[in-house]
C-alpha cells in the first residue's frame, strides 16, 4: 500500500477511536436519571461502593487511571486472589504456547502425512470432521476428570482447540503443491525426507503458518473461557474475579489487556507469515 494510503488508513483509525471515546464519555457521564439507575444497580448488587459512583460503568477516564495503576506495578503478589494484571497475562501466555506448540509438534507432521497421502487423507477425513466442530470448552469435564489438574486441563484444551486449523491448512499446504516440482524431484530421485524439506515444505508453508495464525487466535481466546471455568490464575480468572469483586473498571481494564495482548500475538505471527510469503 502506497505512503500515503497507510497514513489516510491510520488517521482514519484515530479518529474512529476518538469518536468511540466521546461517545463512551457523553453515554457515561453523570445526570438526572442516572442517579436513580445507580441507585437500582447498588441495590442489585448489594454493593455500597457501587451506590458511590457517578455512573454505574466507568468513564474512559476512569479505565485509562485503572490500567495505569496496572501498567505501573504490574508484578505485584498481595494474595492468592490479589496478584498483579502481568502475572495474571504470563499464566495464560504461558499455557497458551505450551498447548499451542504441543498442538504444531502433532498437527504439523501428521499434516504432511495427510497431504502426501490420498489414502491417509480419506482415512482421517472422517475423524477430523467429526471432532473439528466440538467446542474445546467441552473437553474441559473430561480433561478435569481424567488429568485432575485444572492448569494442565487448560494447556489440553488449548492443544485440542489449537489442532484442527494447523492440520487441516499442513494438510491443504501439502496437497497443493505443484505436481511439476514433485515431479522434478522424482526424476532427480531426490530422498523423501529431503523432498518434504526442500520442496513440499517451502510450497507449503504459507499456508501452514495460516494455519497456525488462525491457531494462536483461537487458543487466545478459548484460554480466557477456560480461565474463567477452572479459576485459580490467569486473565481469564482475574476477570471473573473482578466481577466478583463487583469492580467493573477492573474488568474493562482486563477486556482491554485481553484485546490488546491477542493482537500482539496476531501482530508476531502474522509478521512471520509475511516474511515467509515474501521470501517465496
Amino acid at each position: 500500500m502506497p505512503r500515503s494510503g497507510r497514513l489516510a488508513s491510520a488517521l482514519l483509525s484515530i479518529l474512529m477511536f476518538a469518536l468511540f471515546l466521546a461517545i463512551w464519555q457523553v453515554a457515561t457521564r453523570p445526570g438526572g436519571g442516572e442517579q436513580a439507575a445507580d441507585t437500582e444497580y447498588a441495590k442489585m448488587l448489594g454493593s455500597a461502593a457501587a451506590s458511590g459512583q457517578k455512573s454505574a460503568m466507568p468513564s474512559p477516564k476512569d479505565v485509562g487511571l485503572k490500567m495505569w495503576e496496572h501498567v505501573k506495578d504490574p508484578f505485584y503478589v498481595r494474595g492468592t486472589n490479589d496478584q498483579g494484571i502481568g502475572i495474571q497475562i504470563a499464566y495464560s501466555i504461558g499455557r497458551v504456547m505450551l498447548g499451542f506448540g504441543l498442538a504444531a509438534l502433532v498437527a504439523i507432521p501428521l499434516g504432511f502425512l495427510i497431504g502426501m497421502s490420498p489414502l491417509l487423507y480419506r482415512a482421517f477425513d472422517p475423524f477430523i470432521q467429526v471432532l473439528k466442530p466440538i467446542s474445546p470448552l467441552a473437553w474441559m469435564p473430561l480433561a478435569l476428570y481424567t488429568i485432575k489438574d485444572s492448569a494442565t486441563s487448560s494447556i489440553f484444551v488449548i492443544f485440542i482447540c489449537s489442532l484442527w486449523p494447523m492440520l487441516i491448512n499442513t494438510a491443504f499446504g501439502v496437497a497443493a503443491v505443484r505436481r511439476d516440482w514433485l515431479n522434478v524431484a522424482k526424476t532427480l530421485e531426490v530422498t523423501p525426507l529431503r523432498k518434504a524439506f526442500a520442496v513440499i515444505l517451502p510450497a507449503a508453508a504459507p499456508t501452514i503458518l495460516t494455519g497456525m495464525r488462525i491457531s494462536i487466535g483461537i487458543a487466545w481466546l478459548v484460554i480466557v473461557a477456560a480461565e474463567m471455568l477452572v479459576g485459580g490464575t490467569g486473565i481469564g480468572y482475574f476477570v471473573w474475579n473482578e466481577w466478583n469483586n463487583l469492580s467493573i473498571v477492573n474488568i474493562l481494564s482486563g477486556i482491554l489487556a485481553i484485546g490488546l495482548v491477542g493482537m500482539l500475538l496476531d501482530f508476531l505471527v502474522g509478521q512471520l507469515q509475511k516474511a515467509v510469503t515474501y521470501v517465496e
